[in-house]
Protein backbone atom coordinates (compact mmCIF):
# COMPACT_ATOMS: atom_id res chain seq x y z
CA UNK A 1 0.00 0.00 0.00
CA UNK A 2 1.39 3.41 -0.46
CA UNK A 3 1.55 6.56 1.30
CA UNK A 4 0.15 10.06 0.26
CA UNK A 5 3.05 12.94 1.09
CA UNK A 6 1.05 15.97 1.36
CA UNK A 7 2.15 20.22 1.49
CA UNK A 8 2.58 19.94 -2.85
CA UNK A 9 0.04 21.19 -5.67
CA UNK A 10 -0.59 18.03 -6.49
CA UNK A 11 -0.11 14.78 -3.30
CA UNK A 12 3.06 12.54 -3.82
CA UNK A 13 1.83 8.69 -3.33
CA UNK A 14 4.75 7.14 -2.60
CA UNK A 15 5.25 2.56 -2.06
CA UNK A 16 7.94 3.29 -0.19
CA UNK A 17 8.64 4.60 3.29
CA UNK A 18 8.98 8.50 3.04
CA UNK A 19 11.47 8.91 5.70
CA UNK A 20 13.96 6.19 3.63
CA UNK A 21 14.24 8.49 1.00
CA UNK A 22 16.94 10.90 0.53
CA UNK A 23 16.17 14.96 1.12
CA UNK A 24 17.58 15.47 -2.01
CA UNK A 25 14.88 12.70 -3.76
CA UNK A 26 11.94 14.21 -1.85
CA UNK A 27 12.51 18.04 -2.85
CA UNK A 28 13.27 16.82 -6.36
CA UNK A 29 9.74 14.95 -6.16
CA UNK A 30 8.06 18.40 -4.35
CA UNK A 31 9.33 20.34 -7.06
CA UNK A 32 7.37 18.09 -10.11
CA UNK A 33 4.58 17.80 -7.60
CA UNK A 34 4.59 21.87 -7.51
CA UNK A 35 4.72 22.42 -11.23
CA UNK A 36 1.64 23.47 -13.03
CA UNK A 37 1.05 20.93 -15.92
CA UNK A 38 1.32 17.88 -13.05
CA UNK A 39 -1.90 16.42 -12.97
CA UNK A 40 -0.26 13.69 -10.78
CA UNK A 41 2.95 11.49 -9.41
CA UNK A 42 3.27 8.23 -8.27
CA UNK A 43 6.89 7.35 -6.34
CA UNK A 44 7.97 3.52 -6.93
CA UNK A 45 9.74 1.83 -4.26
CA UNK A 46 13.39 1.45 -5.92
CA UNK A 47 13.13 5.59 -5.96
CA UNK A 48 16.37 7.26 -5.85
CA UNK A 49 18.43 10.95 -6.80
CA UNK A 50 18.16 11.27 -10.52
CA UNK A 51 19.51 14.35 -12.96
CA UNK A 52 16.35 16.47 -12.84
CA UNK A 53 13.66 14.25 -12.23
CA UNK A 54 13.97 11.54 -9.60
CA UNK A 55 14.67 7.84 -10.32
CA UNK A 56 11.51 5.89 -9.34
CA UNK A 57 9.09 8.42 -10.63
CA UNK A 58 6.01 8.71 -12.77
CA UNK A 59 4.68 12.10 -13.74
CA UNK A 60 1.29 12.47 -15.98
CA UNK A 61 1.17 15.85 -17.20
CA UNK A 62 -1.43 17.89 -19.37
CA UNK A 63 -0.21 19.29 -22.53
CA UNK A 64 3.10 18.87 -21.41
CA UNK A 65 6.16 16.96 -20.79
CA UNK A 66 9.67 17.07 -19.35
CA UNK A 67 12.70 15.52 -21.01
CA UNK A 68 14.40 15.24 -18.19
CA UNK A 69 11.32 13.32 -16.48
CA UNK A 70 12.27 10.68 -19.12
CA UNK A 71 16.27 10.94 -19.08
CA UNK A 72 19.17 10.48 -21.26
CA UNK A 73 18.82 6.66 -21.99
CA UNK A 74 15.28 6.77 -23.89
CA UNK A 75 14.06 3.78 -23.84
CA UNK A 76 15.80 2.31 -21.69
CA UNK A 77 14.04 -1.55 -20.63
CA UNK A 78 14.22 -5.03 -19.95
CA UNK A 79 13.34 -8.20 -22.59
CA UNK A 80 13.53 -11.73 -21.18
CA UNK A 81 12.99 -15.18 -23.33
CA UNK A 82 12.04 -18.56 -21.52
CA UNK A 83 13.75 -21.58 -23.26
CA UNK A 84 13.17 -24.81 -23.04
CA UNK A 85 15.98 -25.79 -21.12
CA UNK A 86 17.00 -26.39 -17.47
CA UNK A 87 19.98 -26.06 -15.22
CA UNK A 88 21.10 -29.67 -16.18
CA UNK A 89 21.15 -28.63 -20.13
CA UNK A 90 23.60 -26.14 -19.58
CA UNK A 91 27.52 -26.81 -20.34
CA UNK A 92 29.36 -27.15 -17.02
CA UNK A 93 31.89 -24.71 -18.20
CA UNK A 94 29.41 -21.24 -18.06
CA UNK A 95 32.36 -19.54 -18.78
CA UNK A 96 32.07 -20.96 -22.42
CA UNK A 97 28.71 -19.79 -22.66
CA UNK A 98 29.67 -16.58 -21.66
CA UNK A 99 32.43 -15.92 -23.68
CA UNK A 100 30.35 -16.56 -26.93
CA UNK A 101 27.59 -14.33 -25.57
CA UNK A 102 30.26 -11.60 -25.13
CA UNK A 103 31.75 -12.47 -28.77
CA UNK A 104 27.85 -11.96 -30.42
CA UNK A 105 26.86 -8.88 -28.66
CA UNK A 106 29.48 -5.97 -28.24
CA UNK A 107 29.87 -4.31 -24.85
CA UNK A 108 30.35 -0.84 -23.55
CA UNK A 109 31.79 1.34 -26.11
CA UNK A 110 32.18 -1.27 -28.72
CA UNK A 111 30.07 -1.92 -31.81
CA UNK A 112 29.25 -3.73 -34.40
CA UNK A 113 32.06 -3.83 -37.33
CA UNK A 114 28.30 -3.42 -39.78
CA UNK A 115 24.92 -3.18 -39.59
CA UNK A 116 23.08 -6.43 -37.88
CA UNK A 117 21.45 -8.48 -41.14
CA UNK A 118 17.66 -7.32 -40.07
CA UNK A 119 16.62 -10.80 -41.19
CA UNK A 120 17.96 -11.67 -37.92
CA UNK A 121 15.43 -10.65 -36.06
CA UNK A 122 12.03 -12.65 -36.39
CA UNK A 123 9.78 -10.83 -35.77
CA UNK A 124 10.25 -7.44 -36.32
CA UNK A 125 9.38 -5.62 -39.51
CA UNK A 126 9.38 -2.06 -40.69
CA UNK A 127 13.41 -1.71 -41.17
CA UNK A 128 12.95 0.05 -44.17
CA UNK A 129 10.82 2.75 -42.94
CA UNK A 130 12.25 2.82 -39.69
CA UNK A 131 15.58 3.95 -41.09
CA UNK A 132 14.16 6.54 -43.25
CA UNK A 133 12.68 8.46 -40.19
CA UNK A 134 16.05 9.06 -39.47
CA UNK A 135 16.29 11.98 -42.00
CA UNK A 136 13.86 13.39 -40.06
CA UNK A 137 15.53 13.81 -36.63
CA UNK A 138 17.19 16.54 -34.99
CA UNK A 139 19.99 17.98 -37.61
CA UNK A 140 22.49 17.90 -34.76
CA UNK A 141 22.34 13.66 -35.08
CA UNK A 142 22.07 13.25 -39.01
CA UNK A 143 26.08 12.66 -38.55
CA UNK A 144 25.80 9.30 -36.44
CA UNK A 145 24.07 7.15 -39.31
CA UNK A 146 26.69 5.15 -39.17
CA UNK A 147 27.24 4.41 -35.32
CA UNK A 148 23.11 4.30 -34.82
CA UNK A 149 23.12 1.47 -37.42
CA UNK A 150 26.20 -0.38 -36.22
CA UNK A 151 25.59 -0.26 -32.28
CA UNK A 152 21.62 -1.17 -32.94
CA UNK A 153 21.93 -4.81 -31.36
CA UNK A 154 24.66 -3.15 -28.38
CA UNK A 155 24.80 -3.68 -24.79
CA UNK A 156 26.68 -0.63 -23.41
CA UNK A 157 27.80 -0.20 -20.09
CA UNK A 158 26.56 1.16 -16.77
CA UNK A 159 23.67 -1.07 -15.46
CA UNK A 160 22.89 -3.02 -18.67
CA UNK A 161 23.49 -6.74 -18.60
CA UNK A 162 22.66 -9.92 -20.38
CA UNK A 163 21.96 -12.76 -18.23
CA UNK A 164 21.01 -16.44 -18.24
CA UNK A 165 18.99 -17.07 -15.18
CA UNK A 166 17.16 -20.22 -13.77
CA UNK A 167 13.82 -20.26 -12.63
CA UNK A 168 13.84 -20.75 -8.40
CA UNK A 169 10.63 -22.19 -7.44
CA UNK A 170 7.27 -23.99 -8.58
CA UNK A 171 7.15 -26.87 -10.95
CA UNK A 172 9.46 -25.35 -13.38
CA UNK A 173 12.08 -24.79 -10.72
CA UNK A 174 15.52 -24.49 -12.93
CA UNK A 175 14.20 -23.49 -16.13
CA UNK A 176 16.24 -21.60 -18.22
CA UNK A 177 15.59 -18.24 -19.16
CA UNK A 178 17.52 -15.10 -20.91
CA UNK A 179 17.46 -12.06 -19.97
CA UNK A 180 18.86 -8.10 -20.94
CA UNK A 181 18.73 -4.75 -19.75
CA UNK A 182 19.83 -2.13 -22.77
CA UNK A 183 18.19 1.22 -24.56
CA UNK A 184 18.99 3.75 -27.45
CA UNK A 185 22.63 3.86 -26.72
CA UNK A 186 24.61 6.69 -28.10
CA UNK A 187 21.83 8.26 -30.43
CA UNK A 188 19.28 8.21 -27.82
CA UNK A 189 21.61 10.10 -25.30
CA UNK A 190 22.28 12.67 -28.17
CA UNK A 191 18.61 13.20 -28.83
CA UNK A 192 17.40 13.85 -24.94
CA UNK A 193 20.54 16.01 -24.24
CA UNK A 194 19.63 18.12 -27.16
CA UNK A 195 16.30 18.91 -26.47
CA UNK A 196 16.68 19.10 -22.49
CA UNK A 197 19.06 21.68 -24.03
CA UNK A 198 16.24 23.35 -26.08
CA UNK A 199 13.69 22.75 -23.57
CA UNK A 200 15.53 25.02 -21.27
CA UNK A 201 15.53 28.45 -23.08
CA UNK A 202 11.87 28.35 -23.46
CA UNK A 203 10.28 31.34 -22.08
CA UNK A 204 7.71 29.44 -20.35
CA UNK A 205 10.66 27.62 -18.34
CA UNK A 206 12.34 30.61 -17.28
CA UNK A 207 10.88 30.97 -13.47
CA UNK A 208 11.35 27.23 -12.50
CA UNK A 209 13.04 26.31 -9.58
CA UNK A 210 14.95 23.77 -11.32
CA UNK A 211 15.54 24.22 -15.02
CA UNK A 212 16.38 21.06 -15.67
CA UNK A 213 12.99 19.71 -15.24
CA UNK A 214 11.98 22.57 -17.91
CA UNK A 215 8.81 21.32 -20.44
CA UNK A 216 7.91 21.26 -23.56
CA UNK A 217 4.24 22.18 -24.31
CA UNK A 218 1.56 21.02 -26.29
CA UNK A 219 1.06 22.57 -29.83
CA UNK A 220 4.04 24.11 -30.51
CA UNK A 221 6.95 23.08 -32.70
CA UNK A 222 9.26 22.48 -30.18
CA UNK A 223 6.92 19.51 -28.81
CA UNK A 224 6.34 18.43 -32.26
CA UNK A 225 10.01 17.87 -32.59
CA UNK A 226 10.35 16.36 -29.55
CA UNK A 227 7.77 14.21 -29.45
CA UNK A 228 9.09 12.70 -33.50
CA UNK A 229 12.62 12.06 -31.84
CA UNK A 230 11.51 10.87 -28.43
CA UNK A 231 8.86 7.71 -30.30
CA UNK A 232 11.32 7.36 -32.85
CA UNK A 233 14.15 6.49 -29.52
CA UNK A 234 11.82 4.57 -28.07
CA UNK A 235 11.50 2.50 -31.40
CA UNK A 236 15.08 1.76 -31.43
CA UNK A 237 15.77 0.68 -27.89
CA UNK A 238 12.78 -1.85 -28.56
CA UNK A 239 14.57 -3.17 -31.94
CA UNK A 240 18.04 -3.16 -30.34
CA UNK A 241 16.78 -5.24 -27.10
CA UNK A 242 15.02 -7.29 -30.14
CA UNK A 243 18.15 -7.88 -31.95
CA UNK A 244 20.46 -8.64 -28.86
CA UNK A 245 17.86 -10.81 -27.83
CA UNK A 246 18.27 -12.81 -31.56
CA UNK A 247 21.91 -12.66 -31.07
CA UNK A 248 21.98 -14.30 -27.50
CA UNK A 249 19.15 -16.74 -28.53
CA UNK A 250 22.04 -17.89 -31.55
CA UNK A 251 24.97 -18.03 -29.13
CA UNK A 252 22.97 -20.22 -26.53
CA UNK A 253 21.37 -22.36 -29.68
CA UNK A 254 25.49 -22.59 -30.50
CA UNK A 255 26.15 -24.19 -27.34
CA UNK A 256 22.84 -26.40 -26.70
CA UNK A 257 21.85 -27.15 -30.61
CA UNK A 258 18.13 -28.47 -29.22
CA UNK A 259 17.13 -25.53 -27.42
CA UNK A 260 14.04 -24.12 -28.02
CA UNK A 261 12.44 -20.43 -27.21
CA UNK A 262 9.75 -18.65 -25.87
CA UNK A 263 7.87 -15.57 -27.04
CA UNK A 264 10.37 -12.29 -25.63
CA UNK A 265 8.31 -10.49 -22.77
CA UNK A 266 9.59 -7.21 -23.41
CA UNK A 267 9.21 -3.68 -21.33
CA UNK A 268 10.28 0.60 -21.62
CA UNK A 269 11.15 1.62 -18.54
CA UNK A 270 12.27 4.63 -19.16
CA UNK A 271 9.41 6.43 -21.68
CA UNK A 272 6.39 8.38 -22.38
CA UNK A 273 2.74 7.28 -23.21
CA UNK A 274 -0.18 8.86 -23.80
CA UNK A 275 -2.57 7.61 -21.20
CA UNK A 276 -5.70 8.76 -19.23
CA UNK A 277 -6.54 9.02 -16.22
CA UNK A 278 -9.76 10.73 -14.39
CA UNK A 279 -11.25 11.29 -17.38
CA UNK A 280 -7.93 13.34 -18.75
CA UNK A 281 -5.65 12.69 -21.53
CA UNK A 282 -2.63 12.74 -20.41
CA UNK A 283 1.17 12.42 -21.15
CA UNK A 284 2.90 9.90 -18.74
CA UNK A 285 6.23 10.15 -18.06
CA UNK A 286 7.86 6.57 -16.23
CA UNK A 287 11.98 7.60 -15.50
CA UNK A 288 12.87 4.20 -13.56
CA UNK A 289 9.19 2.45 -13.62
CA UNK A 290 7.38 0.12 -16.07
CA UNK A 291 3.64 0.35 -16.86
CA UNK A 292 1.67 -2.36 -14.55
CA UNK A 293 -1.66 -2.24 -16.69
CA UNK A 294 -3.93 -5.02 -15.89
CA UNK A 295 -2.58 -7.82 -17.10
CA UNK A 296 0.77 -6.47 -18.74
CA UNK A 297 3.67 -8.49 -18.25
CA UNK A 298 6.50 -6.66 -16.75
CA UNK A 299 10.14 -7.73 -15.52
CA UNK A 300 11.63 -5.93 -12.51
CA UNK A 301 15.69 -7.20 -11.84
CA UNK A 302 17.60 -6.82 -8.75
CA UNK A 303 21.63 -6.68 -9.23
CA UNK A 304 24.43 -9.07 -10.90
CA UNK A 305 23.84 -11.20 -7.86
CA UNK A 306 20.57 -11.51 -6.91
CA UNK A 307 17.03 -12.44 -7.91
CA UNK A 308 14.95 -10.87 -10.69
CA UNK A 309 11.10 -11.33 -11.36
CA UNK A 310 8.73 -11.42 -13.89
CA UNK A 311 5.62 -9.83 -12.78
CA UNK A 312 1.83 -8.93 -14.30
CA UNK A 313 0.40 -5.87 -13.59
CA UNK A 314 -2.68 -5.46 -11.27
CA UNK A 315 -3.98 -2.47 -13.18
CA UNK A 316 -4.06 0.18 -9.66
CA UNK A 317 -4.97 3.27 -10.92
CA UNK A 318 -3.21 5.18 -7.56
CA UNK A 319 0.44 3.94 -9.31
CA UNK A 320 -0.60 5.04 -12.85
CA UNK A 321 -1.03 1.68 -13.74
CA UNK A 322 3.09 1.44 -12.73
CA UNK A 323 5.63 -0.33 -10.61
CA UNK A 324 9.24 -0.45 -9.82
CA UNK A 325 11.85 -0.63 -12.65
CA UNK A 326 14.38 -2.53 -10.43
CA UNK A 327 15.52 -2.58 -6.98
CA UNK A 328 17.40 0.86 -7.26
CA UNK A 329 20.48 1.61 -6.40
CA UNK A 330 21.04 2.56 -2.64
CA UNK A 331 24.27 4.26 -3.28
CA UNK A 332 25.78 6.20 -6.22
CA UNK A 333 28.82 5.05 -7.85
CA UNK A 334 31.13 7.06 -6.67
CA UNK A 335 30.11 5.99 -2.91
CA UNK A 336 30.30 2.67 -3.82
CA UNK A 337 33.47 2.48 -5.55
CA UNK A 338 34.51 3.58 -2.22
CA UNK A 339 33.12 1.56 -0.13
CA UNK A 340 33.57 -1.88 -1.74
CA UNK A 341 36.68 -4.09 -3.15
CA UNK A 342 37.54 -6.33 -6.00
CA UNK A 343 37.33 -8.85 -2.71
CA UNK A 344 33.67 -7.68 -2.01
CA UNK A 345 32.22 -8.37 -5.88
CA UNK A 346 33.74 -11.85 -5.92
CA UNK A 347 32.08 -12.50 -2.60
CA UNK A 348 28.97 -11.08 -3.60
CA UNK A 349 28.78 -12.91 -6.91
CA UNK A 350 29.83 -16.43 -5.80
CA UNK A 351 28.17 -18.80 -7.96
CA UNK A 352 27.49 -16.44 -10.56
CA UNK A 353 29.53 -16.22 -13.93
CA UNK A 354 30.65 -12.82 -14.74
CA UNK A 355 33.30 -9.96 -14.15
CA UNK A 356 34.39 -10.09 -10.79
CA UNK A 357 37.48 -6.88 -11.66
CA UNK A 358 37.08 -3.24 -10.66
CA UNK A 359 35.25 -2.22 -13.39
CA UNK A 360 32.22 -2.95 -12.35
CA UNK A 361 32.34 -2.80 -8.66
CA UNK A 362 30.17 0.33 -8.88
CA UNK A 363 27.28 -2.53 -9.77
CA UNK A 364 28.28 -4.59 -6.69
CA UNK A 365 25.16 -5.87 -5.23
CA UNK A 366 25.56 -4.11 -1.94
CA UNK A 367 25.23 -0.69 -3.91
CA UNK A 368 21.39 -1.76 -4.66
CA UNK A 369 18.29 -2.30 -2.17
CA UNK A 370 16.80 -5.38 -1.60
CA UNK A 371 15.23 -6.60 -4.25
CA UNK A 372 12.48 -8.40 -2.44
CA UNK A 373 12.10 -5.80 0.42
CA UNK A 374 11.07 -3.89 -2.83
CA UNK A 375 8.91 -6.30 -4.49
CA UNK A 376 7.03 -7.00 -1.34
CA UNK A 377 6.51 -3.22 -0.97
CA UNK A 378 3.93 -3.44 -4.26
CA UNK A 379 1.97 -6.21 -3.98
CA UNK A 380 -1.01 -3.69 -4.72
CA UNK A 381 0.73 -3.31 -8.23
CA UNK A 382 2.27 -6.56 -9.38
CA UNK A 383 2.14 -10.30 -9.04
CA UNK A 384 4.70 -12.20 -9.15
CA UNK A 385 4.76 -14.47 -12.10
CA UNK A 386 8.33 -15.54 -11.63
CA UNK A 387 11.44 -15.70 -9.57
CA UNK A 388 14.98 -16.19 -11.49
CA UNK A 389 19.11 -16.46 -10.23
CA UNK A 390 20.78 -15.61 -12.70
CA UNK A 391 23.95 -17.99 -12.82
CA UNK A 392 26.03 -15.73 -16.08
CA UNK A 393 25.94 -12.16 -16.14
CA UNK A 394 27.70 -10.05 -19.08
CA UNK A 395 28.44 -6.45 -18.25
CA UNK A 396 30.23 -3.75 -20.24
Amino acid sequence: MHTVVGGSRVPIRMWTDPSTVEDAALRQLRTVADLPWTHALAVMPDVHLGKGATVGSVIAMRDAVSPAAVGVDIGCGMSAVRTSLYAEDLPDDLGRLRRRIESAVPVGFAAHKAPVDPARVRGVGGWDDFWRRFRGLHVGVQDMWSKARNQLGTLGGGNHFIEVCLEQDGVDAGRVWLMLHSGSRGIGNQLAQRHMAIAAEQPHNADLPDRDLAVFLTGTSEMAAYRNDLFWAQEYAARNRATMVSLVKQAVADTVPWVRFDDATSCHHNYVAEESYDGVDLLVTRKGAIRAGAGDLGIIPGSMGTGSYIVRGLGNDDSLRSASHGAGRAMSRRKARKTFTEADLVAQTRGVECRKDGGVVDEIPGAYKDIESVIAAQTDLVEVVAQLKQVVCVKG
